[in-house]
């Protein structure tokens, strides 16, 4: 991946090369050997004016031509679709090698200062609700039902910080308290800046071989995937509990059965925490806790570096940025650095099984689209 932050002077093909570039090399597998590209970018269309093709421009940046290049879009989830239709390809058979880019700027787009609402939102965005809104009023809720505490909620903040500090990637590395967390400017209540995921720039790219690629290619891959699965909202007979997501609840459970392992079987996550509230309501509906135990769950230190299962360990959405489609391939990288051994000082010793979840895009009180990918360490030796 890229750095993420504020390139105005890059552009996404530069952005979309670099990371494309540098995960074929660190693959051992050149521009030639790609047999097709799939891209994930959320808002190119509107930001700037480039509905589709992000994926050939990309493609073209790197050197690759003459294959099949699928684009996808879905929210915040956009490089997890990405991943999933590429697993989906290269485990059928059609292809044997596929590079999945992810990619975004939101630095530099027209209606800059204009909040971003998503697609299909647009009243209820010129009314005020747009996502930070929508996370507050879940806070509020939890903290109502639950009892979860204000200081709960913004040691995530301070957590995913602590992690970010330690990812030369991240955008936001500079250590914080608790006290800066809470005495922040203001968003809505209860949540403040610090609460809340910035905007940025930034891409990430993952090759995914079959059995047969990796061995015409001559390369051991290190992971497999174990599961790979998006699912769509429930519109219909909806509890409309904003302290749970039915949504990620469903995918996270097919995922599970997919890849024939259960939440304690996790050692390591990426969530999707674009709000501090909503890592404490990931944990639940993944089943790393109980129900309204999320805010004690993160109070206890389980889910930091040391902990039971560190959650978020690359930073998050909230520190280490959240260029929208760039995050669900980003969340990938941080992963295969862990089950290899080779994320440094935030590694996370003898880490096997790890899953990345992500949401995407909002109807009625549930999210429309859910990612939830689990990946597993190849022991050496085996076939």
């Amino acid at each position: 991946m890229t750095p993420f932050g504020k390139f105005p002077t890059e552009n996404m093909g530069s952005l979309g090369r670099d990371a494309g570039l540098s995960a074929l090399g660190d693959a051992n597998v050149r521009p030639h050997d790609v047999e097709m590209i799939s891209c994930g970018s959320a808002r190119s269309g509107i930001l700037h004016s480039r509905e589709s093709g992000v994926g050939q421009l990309v493609g073209w940046e790197i050197g690759i031509e003459g294959v099949a290049v699928y684009n996808e879009k879905a929210y915040c989830a956009s490089g997890s679709i990405a991943f999933n239709v590429a697993n989906m390809a290269v485990a059928s058979g059609t292809y044997d090698v596929a590079l999945v880019i992810g990619v975004e700027q939101m630095s530099r787009r027209d209606g800059k200062g204009r909040p971003l609402t998503s697609d299909g939102m647009l009243l209820e965005g010129e009314q005020g609700f747009t996502p930070p809104a929508y996370y507050a009023m879940a806070a509020r809720r939890h903290m109502e039902h639950y009892g979860t505490t204000r200081e709960q909620i913004a040691a995530v903040a301070v957590k995913n910080r602590r992690a970010a500090a330690l990812n030369p990637k991240a955008q936001y590395r500079t250590p914080i308290t608790m006290e800066d967390v809470l005495s922040a400017k203001h968003v809505v209540g209860p949540l403040h800046l610090l609460d809340c995921c910035p905007t940025g720039d930034g891409a990430a790219a993952a090759v995914i071989v079959s059995e047969r690629g990796a061995e015409r290619l001559g390369i051991e891959p290190g992971i497999q995937i174990g599961a790979s699965v998006i699912g769509s909202g429930f519109y219909r007979n909806q509890t409309r509990d904003m302290t749970s997501f039915g949504l990620d609840r469903s995918t996270s459970r097919q995922a599970y059965d997919v890849a024939g392992v259960g939440p304690a079987d996790i050692d390591v996550a990426e969530v999707h925490d674009s709000f501090s509230i909503a890592e404490i309501i990931h944990y639940e509906d993944l089943g790393f806790c109980e129900p309204g135990m999320g805010g004690k769950f993160v109070e206890s230190g389980e889910t930091s570096l040391g902990g039971k299962i560190p959650v978020n360990t690359g930073g998050g959405l909230l520190n280490r940025g959240h260029p929208l489609g760039a995050t669900g391939v980003a969340q990938i990288v941080e992963l295969a650095d862990q089950l290899l051994g080779r994320a440094g000082d935030r590694q996370v010793p003898s880490a096997q099984t790890a899953l990345a979840h992500i949401s995407g895009g909002f109807h009625e009180s549930d999210f429309a689209t859910s990612g939830v990918t689990i990946l597993k360490k190849i022991k050496e030796g085996a076939a």
